[in-house]
């Protein structure tokens, strides 16, 4: 038994197939699909159905992938503990973000980090909270960066900053007149939301004061992308809420349907977020390092109230 067969078998886990693993693991397919043959011959059990489409794990190759999982974690460690000695910070470098906090905050470190670290192969991956918890789980992540806190005992959390939320309201809505806005004038039938799978959906329906969600509404729509909240509710069609850093993206024009909190303005919690198994830990520090440099002069605000992405409460800070 090696721990590359180890891979293979991982690698046929992930992708049900035995040809896309075999190029997602840089070798032909009839050496991969020899070497797991191999393995189940000295173990002496069949680990995959490979009359199913897509292949399935059997009973016992699902207890053999839990285990694998660990032994490959275990001796990506010792080249952990060789590179930390050394005081290297290069390879390759997985991450997954959030879609929204993707587009404001990868800008602001993206460059800066690269040229510290030339070495350093960085994948990056936009993914649901959902998915990124996964692919830690399953090491095909090396780091994520979300909103938290995600109550995990299997993920760690060292958060980075705190954005706080921002309304926009159209010049003919209920609130445009006022000069801020608070918690109680919120009505979730009249704010658009992201769609299911965003915890800032989540977020929103906890700040809001009345969550009953009602069917008697002309239409109701759910976006991925929160520019087209933005263009939706510039047209009257409700308000919404938007990430602070967002906001400094708006055209000058725009800016006018902002409205802040009044007081005990809610908030997002971001966080670097990593398995408890804390491989990589060099490169992670290097991240959080690099994004600690820049985002406080983007980002100050500190009396701020932490909504939770994911149950109905929220935490003063």
């Amino acid at each position: 038994m090696t721990i590359t067969q180890l891979k293979y078998v991982l690698a046929v886990a992930e992708f049900k197939n035995f040809t896309l693993a075999a190029e997602h693991s840089f070798v032909t397919q009839p050496t991969l699909s020899m070497q797991i043959q191999k393995l189940e011959d000295e173990l002496d059990v069949t680990i995959f159905n490979r009359k199913k489409k897509p292949i399935e794990l059997t009973t016992i190759g699902e207890k053999i992938i839990q285990q694998a999982k660990l032994i490959v974690d275990e001796s990506v460690r010792i080249n952990d503990i060789v590179d930390q000695q050394k005081g290297f910070i290069g390879g390759e470098f997985k991450l997954g973000i959030i879609p929204t906090i993707m587009p404001t905050l990868l800008p602001i470190f993206l460059k800066s980090f690269l040229k510290k670290y030339p070495k350093v192969k960085l994948i990056i991956e936009e993914l649901t909270t959902e998915e990124i918890i996964k692919k830690l789980t399953d090491g095909y992540l090396d780091v994520g960066i979300a909103a938290t806190p995600l109550e995990n005992e299997a993920i760690k959390e060292r958060p980075i900053y705190y954005e706080p939320f921002v309304g926009f309201v159209s010049d003919d809505h209920r609130l445009f007149d006022q000069p801020n806005i608070s918690e109680e004038d919120l009505d979730i039938d009249d704010v658009l939301l992201l769609e299911d799978g965003h915890c800032f959906k989540n977020s929103v329906i906890n700040i809001c004061k009345n969550k009953n969600l009602n069917d008697h509404h002309q239409f109701q729509l759910e976006s991925g992308n929160i520019g087209t909240l933005i263009k939706l509710s510039k047209e009257g069609l409700g308000m919404t809420l938007i990430p602070y850093l967002h906001t400094l993206e708006l055209p000058e024009t725009d800016k006018k349907f902002l409205k802040e909190f009044s007081n005990s303005v809610p908030a997002r919690e971001v966080s670097i977020i990593y398995h408890k198994s804390q491989l990589k830990m060099q490169l992670i520090e290097a991240l959080k390092s690099s994004i600690d440099g820049v985002i406080r002069g983007a980002i100050s605000f500190h009396d701020v109230k932490i909504i939770s992405p994911l149950q109905k409460k929220s935490v003063e800070i």
